[in-house]
C-alpha cells in the first residue's frame, strides 16, 4: 500500500502561512482595489441613460449603426431589469483584469516568442493554468486577499492571462523570418525590429488574445461571485441559492448582453489594428 503524503499541508505550512500577511500581496491588493473603484467611479459618474449614449456612439464608430442599435437596445434592457449596477461592477473588475493580464501576459510573450528557453519553461506552466479547474483559483485568491472584489479579481486575471501569452508568442513567431532578415541586413537593431516590424504584424493575433483574455475574464468574474466580488456574477450565485428563476433570467441575459458587446468591440479594434 503506498503511503499517504500530505502534499496539502505542506503546501499550507510551507507557501500559504509564510506568505499570509505579506506587505507585498497587502500593495497588490491596494492597488488592484484602488483600480476598481476609479473606474467604478467613472462609470457611475453619469446617469444610466448618459452612459447608453456614450456606449452607443463607441458602438456607431466602431461597427456600425446596426451594432450601436443593439448596444442601447441592450444596455437599456439591462438598466430596465435592475441589473445596471451589478453589470458596471462586472465591467470595471473585467476591464481592470483584462489589463493587468495583458500587462503581465503580453511582455511575457514577447520574451517566449523571442528565446526558446523561456517558452520552455512558460508552455508548462500556461498548460496547468488552463487546465486548472475555474474553481481552484478562488482558493489561494481568498487565502492571501480575503473575501470580496479584489480576489476576485486577482482570480480572474490570473485566469485568464493564457491566451495572451500563448498567442503574442505565435504571432510574433509567425512573421515572416525574410521580413525580419532584410530589417537586420538594413542595420535595424533588435529593439527596432520587434517594436517596427513584428508587433505591428502580430497585431491581429495579439488582439485576438486580447478578446480571449477578456472573454475568460467575464466567464471567470461570474464564478467569483462566490467569493463575494459583486457585479452580476453575485446576482446569479444569489439566484442559484434561492433558485430564484426571475433573478435568474434577468443576470444571465444581463451577462450574456455584456459578453457581446464587449466582445464585438474587441473584434472590431482588432479589426482596426490589422487593417492600420
Amino acid at each position: 500500500m503506498i503511503p499517504e503524503v500530505p502534499f496539502g499541508d505542506w503546501v499550507r505550512d510551507w507557501v500559504v502561512d509564510p506568505l499570509r500577511g505579506n506587505p507585498v500581496f497587502d500593495a497588490f491588493r491596494s492597488i488592484v482595489s484602488n483600480m476598481i473603484d476609479g473606474l467604478e467611479w467613472v462609470l457611475f459618474l453619469p446617469p444610466s441613460l448618459v452612459m447608453i449614449a456614450i456606449v452607443g456612439l463607441l458602438a456607431l464608430w466602431l461597427r456600425g449603426y446596426q451594432f450601436a442599435i443593439f448596444t442601447v437596445i441592450a444596455f437599456a434592457l439591462v438598466d430596465s431589469v435592475g441589473m445596471w449596477d451589478p453589470a458596471m461592477q462586472t465591467i470595471a473588475m473585467v476591464l481592470v483584469a483584462t489589463l493587468i493580464a495583458l500587462m503581465i501576459g503580453i511582455p511575457v510573450g514577447i520574451a517566449s516568442s523571442r528565446n526558446d528557453v523561456v517558452w520552455t519553461v512558460v508552455r508548462p506552466v500556461l498548460d496547468f493554468m488552463q487546465t486548472l479547474p475555474a474553481f481552484v483559483y478562488l482558493i489561494p485568491a481568498i487565502v492571501f486577499f480575503g473575501l470580496g472584489t479584489v480576489p476576485g479579481a486577482i482570480a480572474t486575471l490570473v485566469f485568464s492571462m493564457p491566451p495572451a501569452v500563448r498567442l503574442t508568442n505565435l504571432g510574433i513567431r509567425g512573421v515572416d523570418a525574410e521580413i525580419v532578415e532584410a530589417a537586420h541586413a538594413f542595420g535595424a537593431k533588435e529593439r527596432q525590429v520587434l517594436f517596427g516590424i513584428q508587433i505591428p504584424l502580430a497585431m491581429p493575433t495579439i488582439m485576438a488574445g486580447v478578446n480571449q483574455v477578456i472573454m475568460l475574464a467575464l466567464s471567470m468574474v461570474v464564478i467569483a461571485g462566490m467569493a463575494g466580488a459583486g457585479g452580476l456574477g453575485t446576482e446569479v450565485f444569489r439566484a442559484v441559492q434561492r433558485v430564484n428563476i426571475p433573478l435568474g433570467v434577468e443576470s444571465g441575459v444581463s451577462v450574456v448582453l455584456v459578453a457581446i458587446f464587449l466582445d464585438r468591440i474587441t473584434e472590431a479594434i482588432g479589426k482596426r489594428a490589422e487593417t492600420n
